[in-house]
């Protein structure tokens, strides 16, 4: 049985992907689960958070994202029997890798498919799904009535946590970067309040958003990135499309929650202090951190998986990949 891999160059700037054979499996046992699996999912590989963490190697596994049939349990497995359909997320250190006929992973790292759910749409919904509920639900808290601004809200992540929003009453800001972008934005149903298009740099989403709620600001920002510089000293790319970290606090209303994907983010003193004024929350989007594979954050992520199971796994699946 061969499974996908891939080894980093000493100089750590080329990737190669191989194929290695594998032993079998050993028997399955306590809280582990065989897994035939019949849909894995590329996401990019973060090997800058692989170095942080330690986790240096010959080889690396490839594919986390995954779906597939149960074929055995564990004696201490208690939530799937053979034959369950299920999709999960591999964890960071798994020695499996998603790319593989056959793969054993911990019953905490999976939930069980929607049954009119693809194999295909589930393993390639599964991380994006979790992130937006993540910032939705956990870190934002939002509720009817509120005010969301999306960036780059055709993204995978950006359609979902549109859709999410949405569900659960909010109003809707979003920006585009592209003119079909801005077209599969404005197709939406239920429509977004407002789709900003920022291809051409001449557009200000702090005005537009202001605009939109009546000077009050929005209550809730996803960012997908922001500049933290002057325009000189910013790539050109990155200048274009991405608003300044100013323009996210100056739109942000009081009480929100700006939930941020930027890891590098840095707040200068007047920055904080217009935080505080405005008596707002900055919370950081980390894909991983619900998934590193320790007892306490398995437990974690299978108890959160479960528990939102019927919102996430059952609906989400099947809008976000329409």
């Amino acid at each position: 049985m061969k499974g996908l891999y891939f080894q980093q160059s000493s100089t750590d700037e080329e990737i190669t992907f191989v194929f290695q054979e594998k032993e079998d499996l050993p028997v399955t046992e306590d809280n582990f689960v065989k897994l035939q699996v019949k849909a894995c999912a590329l996401s990019q590989i973060n090997t800058k958070l692989l170095a942080e963490m330690k986790m240096k190697k010959d080889l690396f596994p490839v594919g986390r994202e995954i779906a597939g049939i149960v074929l055995d349990v564990g004696s201490k497995v208690s939530f799937f029997q053979p034959d369950d359909e299920v999709v999960g997320i591999l964890p960071l250190d798994s020695e499996d890798p998603g790319l593989c006929e056959v793969v054993r992973v911990h019953e905490h790292y999976l939930v069980h498919k929607p049954e009119k759910v693809t194999w295909t749409e589930a393993a390639g919904s599964i991380r994006d799904g979790v992130r937006a509920y993540t910032a939705l639900h956990y870190l934002s808290h939002l509720s009817p009535g509120k005010s969301v601004l999306i960036m780059d809200g055709a993204s995978a992540f950006g359609t979902i946590a549109i859709q999410l929003a949405h569900h659960r009453g909010a109003k809707v800001i979003s920006t585009a970067c592209s003119l079909e972008d801005k077209q599969c934005l404005e197709r939406f149903r239920p429509p977004i309040a407002r789709v900003i298009d920022v291809s051409n740099g001449k557009v200000h989403v702090a005005e537009s958003c202001l605009e939109e709620t009546g000077g009050l600001g929005v209550d809730i920002v996803l960012d997908a990135g922001v500049r933290l510089y002057s325009k000189d000293d910013e790539p050109a790319v990155k200048l274009q499309l991405l608003p300044h970290k100013h323009d996210i606090i100056t739109l942000l209303g009081v009480g929100g929650h700006w939930v941020t994907t930027e890891e590098n983010l840095q707040l200068d003193p007047p920055d904080s202090h217009c935080l505080f004024l405005k008596g707002a929350t900055l919370a950081f989007l980390n894909d991983e951190v619900w998934n590193l594979s320790n007892v306490q954050q398995g437990k974690y992520l299978s108890t959160y998986l479960k528990g939102c199971d019927g919102e996430v796994i059952n609906w989400c699946f099947q809008t976000s990949v329409g």
